[in-house]
């Protein structure tokens, strides 16, 4: 009989998702047949009021920066995170047990920072092996590292020395990687074919402009920024779910030569085929860029979790950080016009790719069933 999975996300943002089918997709690519895997957005079908809303909350909540870094450190140290968890059990215990009796599995593996004190707990009178894989590079919240957790796998060695202060013991963490798709280390079509596929231009550098999957963030006034400064780019923006700002961006007056995309699964083969990525410091894009060796330009970042990744990226040297419309257009102009440095970022952020992340924690969930069968 095929062993089952269950992965605890949700979508609070499309990165906790993202990681979770990179690994689903590393698991069947690796061992097809041998597990059953299930996604569970635990928030939102297996929590009471107010959690439940938190998908509908994240994106309006996101924008607020002041409210959002409060409410982010608030629970941030071991202390006030082990309070806040104390006070909420009560009220979540029946939706946790509710979600383990519906669905019943060999190993229960968390990418979201909210499960994990919460389901070990619910789980006492019948445990199994619960593994935390952590989606956020460096600045961690504390509520990734739960005491009760089997393992914790964390994309960097910053995310790791983060958890071992906060008391993890540290046979039990791995620095394995950010788990993206393996879609983006398996293409290996030469640039320029790609840029024909995609009738882009091959005389000039490409620049991919995204917003994530909702098309959050400046992407409108860094489109028209860029195209009033007449820079020698081709410039693809990728508007994801949001129409309006689609439509926005498709009747500015061009000057430069552009590419107009809404919601799109091909990101590999955009990011494979482009010379500079410009984008909100998300650690999935981060590290896809990483794996795609493109210089980053970087014009927003949500207060706490991911001022890290900021600092991250640049302490490698693989990007720029812009939070202003006039500093990124700044940053996408030396990019283009010297070759030398575009070529030195690009090599820095390929040597910070772990390509084979999503693969590799495959394999330790494979690993842990296999153990736990031999007992």
């Amino acid at each position: 009989m095929s062993k089952r999975i269950l992965f605890l996300f949700s979508d609070t943002g499309g990165g906790h998702r993202a990681a979770t089918n990179a690994i689903i997709e590393a698991l069947q690519s690796a061992y097809p047949g041998q597990f059953d895997t299930e996604m569970v957005d635990f928030l939102r079908y297996y929590s009471p009021s107010p959690w439940r809303y938190s998908p509908e909350i994240y994106p309006p909540l996101s924008k607020l920066k002041g409210a959002w870094k409060l409410s982010y450190e608030a629970a941030n140290g071991p202390r006030r995170s082990e309070a806040a968890n104390r006070l909420a059990y009560p009220y979540l215990r029946a939706s946790a047990e509710r979600l383990i009796a519906e669905n019943p599995a060999d190993l229960i593996v968390s990418i979201h920072p909210l499960a994990n004190a919460v389901i070990p707990r619910a789980m006492r009178a019948n445990p199994v092996p619960f593994v935390t894989v952590v989606t956020d590079m460096v600045s961690t919240h504390a509520f990734w590292y739960s005491l009760a957790a089997d393992l914790i796998i964390t994309p960097t060695t910053q995310a790791r020395n983060r958890g071992i202060r906060l008391g993890i013991a540290p046979s039990k963490i791995r620095v394995i990687g950010q788990p993206v798709s393996p879609a983006f280390a398996a293409l290996t079509e030469p640039k320029e074919r790609l840029r024909a596929e995609l009738g882009w231009k091959e005389d000039l550098p490409v620049v991919l402009l995204v917003g994530g999957g909702d098309g959050m963030g400046p992407v409108r006034r860094v489109a028209k920024a860029i195209n009033a400064a007449q820079l020698p780019i081709t410039l693809a923006v990728i508007c994801g779910r949001n129409e309006e700002l689609y439509r926005h961006v498709e009747r500015l007056d061009w000057q430069i030569p552009h590419h107009i995309y809404g919601f799109t699964d091909q990101m590999p083969r955009f990011m494979k085929a482009a010379d500079i990525f410009v984008t909100k410091a998300g650690p999935g894009s981060i590290s896809e860029a990483f794996i795609c060796g493109l210089p980053i330009v970087m014009y927003a970042c949500l207060p706490g979790q991911e001022e890290g990744n900021v600092d991250y990226v640049l302490d490698g040297q693989a990007g720029l950080w812009a939070p202003e419309v006039g500093r990124v257009v700044d940053a996408v102009r030396l990019l283009a016009e010297d070759s030398a440095v575009r070529a030195d970022m690009a090599a820095a952020s390929a040597a910070l790719a772990r390509p084979d992340a999503a693969h590799d924690i495959a394999q330790v969930l494979a690993s842990m069933l296999d153990q736990d069968s031999d007992q």
